[in-house]
Protein backbone atom coordinates (compact mmCIF):
# COMPACT_ATOMS: atom_id res chain seq x y z
CA UNK A 1 0.00 0.00 0.00
CA UNK A 2 1.70 3.37 -1.03
CA UNK A 3 -0.08 6.45 -0.52
CA UNK A 4 0.19 8.11 -4.32
CA UNK A 5 -0.87 11.40 -3.77
CA UNK A 6 -2.86 13.03 -0.66
CA UNK A 7 -5.71 11.16 -0.20
CA UNK A 8 -5.07 8.34 -2.74
CA UNK A 9 -3.41 5.20 -2.21
CA UNK A 10 -2.34 2.06 -4.67
CA UNK A 11 -2.30 -1.26 -3.23
CA UNK A 12 -1.11 -4.49 -5.39
CA UNK A 13 -2.80 -7.21 -4.46
CA UNK A 14 -2.08 -10.75 -3.70
CA UNK A 15 -2.30 -13.26 -6.95
CA UNK A 16 -5.47 -15.12 -7.12
CA UNK A 17 -7.47 -17.18 -9.44
CA UNK A 18 -9.15 -15.08 -12.71
CA UNK A 19 -11.47 -16.83 -15.28
CA UNK A 20 -12.75 -15.60 -18.65
CA UNK A 21 -15.66 -17.36 -19.46
CA UNK A 22 -17.58 -17.08 -22.55
CA UNK A 23 -20.63 -18.50 -23.82
CA UNK A 24 -24.42 -18.18 -24.19
CA UNK A 25 -27.03 -16.96 -21.64
CA UNK A 26 -27.05 -21.56 -19.90
CA UNK A 27 -23.25 -20.82 -19.64
CA UNK A 28 -23.37 -17.78 -17.87
CA UNK A 29 -26.42 -18.71 -15.57
CA UNK A 30 -24.39 -22.53 -14.80
CA UNK A 31 -21.10 -20.40 -13.50
CA UNK A 32 -23.11 -17.63 -12.03
CA UNK A 33 -24.77 -20.51 -10.06
CA UNK A 34 -21.55 -22.05 -9.26
CA UNK A 35 -20.59 -19.03 -7.94
CA UNK A 36 -23.65 -18.38 -5.64
CA UNK A 37 -24.61 -15.93 -7.31
CA UNK A 38 -28.30 -15.64 -7.98
CA UNK A 39 -28.53 -14.01 -11.82
CA UNK A 40 -26.21 -13.15 -14.65
CA UNK A 41 -25.43 -9.55 -14.02
CA UNK A 42 -26.42 -6.67 -16.53
CA UNK A 43 -24.11 -5.59 -18.94
CA UNK A 44 -20.78 -3.66 -17.31
CA UNK A 45 -21.96 -4.48 -13.61
CA UNK A 46 -20.96 -7.34 -10.94
CA UNK A 47 -22.44 -9.69 -8.38
CA UNK A 48 -21.38 -11.30 -6.02
CA UNK A 49 -22.19 -14.60 -4.10
CA UNK A 50 -20.76 -16.72 -1.26
CA UNK A 51 -18.40 -18.75 -4.30
CA UNK A 52 -17.00 -15.29 -5.48
CA UNK A 53 -17.61 -12.13 -8.08
CA UNK A 54 -19.20 -12.36 -11.57
CA UNK A 55 -18.32 -9.19 -13.53
CA UNK A 56 -20.47 -8.76 -17.35
CA UNK A 57 -18.36 -7.55 -19.67
CA UNK A 58 -19.78 -8.55 -22.57
CA UNK A 59 -22.90 -9.74 -24.12
CA UNK A 60 -21.75 -13.12 -23.79
CA UNK A 61 -18.69 -13.10 -21.73
CA UNK A 62 -18.07 -12.97 -17.66
CA UNK A 63 -14.84 -12.20 -15.79
CA UNK A 64 -14.47 -14.65 -13.14
CA UNK A 65 -13.10 -14.04 -9.39
CA UNK A 66 -13.87 -17.62 -7.59
CA UNK A 67 -13.08 -17.63 -3.72
CA UNK A 68 -12.53 -21.05 -2.05
CA UNK A 69 -12.40 -23.72 -4.39
CA UNK A 70 -11.94 -21.73 -7.40
CA UNK A 71 -12.09 -23.56 -10.30
CA UNK A 72 -13.84 -27.41 -9.34
CA UNK A 73 -17.29 -26.26 -8.93
CA UNK A 74 -17.18 -23.78 -11.96
CA UNK A 75 -15.88 -26.94 -13.87
CA UNK A 76 -18.55 -28.96 -12.60
CA UNK A 77 -21.78 -26.36 -13.74
CA UNK A 78 -20.38 -26.05 -16.91
CA UNK A 79 -19.55 -29.69 -17.78
CA UNK A 80 -22.55 -30.30 -19.81
CA UNK A 81 -23.08 -26.55 -21.28
CA UNK A 82 -21.31 -25.39 -24.34
CA UNK A 83 -18.71 -22.44 -23.25
CA UNK A 84 -14.78 -21.74 -23.24
CA UNK A 85 -13.27 -21.28 -19.72
CA UNK A 86 -10.17 -20.39 -19.90
CA UNK A 87 -7.38 -19.15 -16.64
CA UNK A 88 -6.37 -15.71 -16.71
CA UNK A 89 -4.66 -15.61 -13.56
CA UNK A 90 -0.94 -15.68 -14.43
CA UNK A 91 -1.60 -13.28 -16.97
CA UNK A 92 -3.21 -10.41 -14.56
CA UNK A 93 -2.13 -7.93 -11.94
CA UNK A 94 -4.66 -6.12 -9.45
CA UNK A 95 -4.38 -3.23 -7.73
CA UNK A 96 -6.72 -1.08 -5.62
CA UNK A 97 -6.68 2.23 -5.91
CA UNK A 98 -8.76 4.34 -3.54
CA UNK A 99 -9.02 8.11 -2.08
CA UNK A 100 -10.83 10.97 -3.39
CA UNK A 101 -8.17 11.29 -5.88
CA UNK A 102 -8.85 8.00 -7.52
CA UNK A 103 -11.30 9.41 -10.14
CA UNK A 104 -9.44 12.24 -11.36
CA UNK A 105 -6.10 9.58 -11.77
CA UNK A 106 -8.05 7.40 -13.53
CA UNK A 107 -9.74 10.02 -15.88
CA UNK A 108 -6.07 11.40 -17.11
CA UNK A 109 -5.29 7.88 -18.16
CA UNK A 110 -8.50 6.67 -19.31
CA UNK A 111 -11.18 8.40 -21.68
CA UNK A 112 -14.43 7.32 -19.33
CA UNK A 113 -15.90 9.27 -17.03
CA UNK A 114 -15.49 8.29 -13.17
CA UNK A 115 -17.77 10.57 -11.55
CA UNK A 116 -20.15 8.35 -9.04
CA UNK A 117 -23.22 9.48 -11.10
CA UNK A 118 -21.94 7.86 -14.55
CA UNK A 119 -19.52 4.80 -12.89
CA UNK A 120 -21.41 3.44 -10.06
CA UNK A 121 -20.37 1.01 -7.15
CA UNK A 122 -20.39 -2.40 -8.88
CA UNK A 123 -20.07 -0.69 -12.81
CA UNK A 124 -17.16 -2.78 -14.52
CA UNK A 125 -15.59 -2.57 -18.21
CA UNK A 126 -12.68 -2.86 -19.78
CA UNK A 127 -10.91 0.16 -21.40
CA UNK A 128 -7.70 1.26 -21.13
CA UNK A 129 -4.93 3.07 -18.84
CA UNK A 130 -2.96 5.60 -21.08
CA UNK A 131 -1.88 3.16 -23.66
CA UNK A 132 -2.66 -1.18 -21.75
CA UNK A 133 -6.10 -2.84 -21.94
CA UNK A 134 -7.34 -2.96 -18.45
CA UNK A 135 -9.99 -3.64 -16.36
CA UNK A 136 -11.62 -1.26 -14.37
CA UNK A 137 -14.00 -2.05 -11.47
CA UNK A 138 -15.24 -0.07 -9.07
CA UNK A 139 -15.94 -1.52 -5.66
CA UNK A 140 -16.80 1.42 -3.44
CA UNK A 141 -17.45 4.97 -3.58
CA UNK A 142 -13.98 5.82 -3.66
CA UNK A 143 -12.27 2.19 -4.48
CA UNK A 144 -11.59 1.01 -8.07
CA UNK A 145 -10.26 -2.22 -8.59
CA UNK A 146 -7.91 -2.67 -11.60
CA UNK A 147 -6.56 -5.41 -13.55
CA UNK A 148 -4.02 -5.50 -16.14
CA UNK A 149 -1.66 -7.72 -17.98
CA UNK A 150 1.75 -8.70 -16.13
CA UNK A 151 3.48 -7.27 -18.37
CA UNK A 152 1.93 -3.48 -18.27
CA UNK A 153 2.00 -3.64 -14.73
CA UNK A 154 5.23 -1.90 -14.63
CA UNK A 155 4.11 0.44 -17.17
CA UNK A 156 0.78 1.23 -15.77
CA UNK A 157 1.67 1.36 -12.26
CA UNK A 158 4.65 3.78 -13.26
CA UNK A 159 1.67 6.11 -15.24
CA UNK A 160 -0.71 5.96 -12.22
CA UNK A 161 2.67 7.52 -9.95
CA UNK A 162 2.83 9.70 -12.81
CA UNK A 163 -0.41 11.35 -12.92
CA UNK A 164 -0.68 11.45 -8.77
CA UNK A 165 2.56 13.58 -8.78
CA UNK A 166 1.02 16.02 -11.59
CA UNK A 167 -1.91 16.20 -9.40
CA UNK A 168 -0.05 16.48 -6.27
CA UNK A 169 2.06 19.26 -7.44
CA UNK A 170 -1.66 21.07 -9.14
CA UNK A 171 -2.70 20.92 -5.22
CA UNK A 172 0.25 22.61 -3.77
CA UNK A 173 0.31 24.80 -6.33
CA UNK A 174 -3.30 26.10 -6.19
CA UNK A 175 -3.00 26.10 -2.49
CA UNK A 176 -0.66 28.66 -1.65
Amino acid sequence: MVEITEGCVLSRLPASTRLILQGRQPALQAACGALGVETVPEMLCTAEGAGGHALRVGPFELALQPTGDGLAPLEAALASVPHSLVEVSNRNVSYTLQGWQAEDILAALCPLDFSLAAFPVGMATRSILDKAGALLWRTADQTFHIEVWRSFAPYVEGQLHEVAKSISYNILTVQH
